[in-house]
């Protein structure tokens, strides 16, 4: 996989969008296998395509506050990614950005900064996909995740820690979708077919967790 490319004088916040969308394009291929096991397949296609447009707008996007950055992005994926995918990962992008919105400088965002738009993003994928924990999604990772991030910030971690943990929340809880049967999406009209195989939503959250964790050294 290719590295992000994020420079290391970008905010926290940029850097991680960032490896997000480098990750979303670098695995179209696995994201859509993974997808067809119960899906149509396309996950993998629709998240690329729509973050291929993010990275190819990078520098056009307005930095005036976090906020103002996240909706941009936030349009750019409700408009560009296809499938249900664009409208939920477009809400939760959304939902982080009015989680920070009193916010005016990039780098006074905190780790409860980052707990916040996370949460923020999960409420907006509940609402949006009319899903919930357990139900065999992306929230199912993207929640544990976001519950280790909150209790490791009561420790004296450092950031490049913080993002190993919150990687491996996310992966142990990617592969706890296996046996699971969904109830959201297009995977749950396959019934109990869907047991047996990871979500491919979660597993997209746990593997774009773990490229974030891997490359957050390099900016220290």
């Amino acid at each position: 996989m290719s590295p992000s490319s994020a420079p290391k004088t970008a905010s926290d916040l940029e850097f991680v969008v960032r490896t997000v969308a480098q990750t979303a394009v670098d695995n179209e291929r696995e994201f859509g296998v993974l997808d067809a096991v119960v899906g149509d397949g396309d996950f993998g296609y629709s998240l690329a395509r729509g973050f291929e447009i993010v990275l190819a707008d990078w520098e056009s996007f307005d930095r005036s506050t976090p906020s103002a950055f996240l909706k941009k992005i936030a349009l750019v994926i409700s408009r560009r990614v296809g499938g249900t995918s664009g409208p939920l990962w477009g809400t939760a992008c959304l939902r982080a950005a009015s989680a920070v919105g009193d916010r005016t400088e990039f780098d006074t965002l905190t780790g409860q900064d980052a707990v916040a738009m996370l949460r923020a993003a999960a409420e907006g994928i509940k609402v949006r996909g009319k899903s919930d924990l357990g139900d065999k999604t992306l929230l199912d990772a993207l929640i544990p995740m976001t519950d280790a991030l909150e209790k490791e910030l009561d420790g004296q971690d450092g950031a490049a820690r913080l993002a190993r943990s919150t990687a491996t929340a996310a992966r142990a809880a990617a592969d706890a979708t296996t046996p699971m049967q969904a109830m959201r999406g297009r995977p749950s009209y396959t019934g109990e077919r869907s047991i047996g195989s990871p979500d491919a939503g979660a597993v997209a959250v746990a593997v774009m967790a773990e490229r974030v964790a891997d490359e957050w050294p390099a900016r220290d």
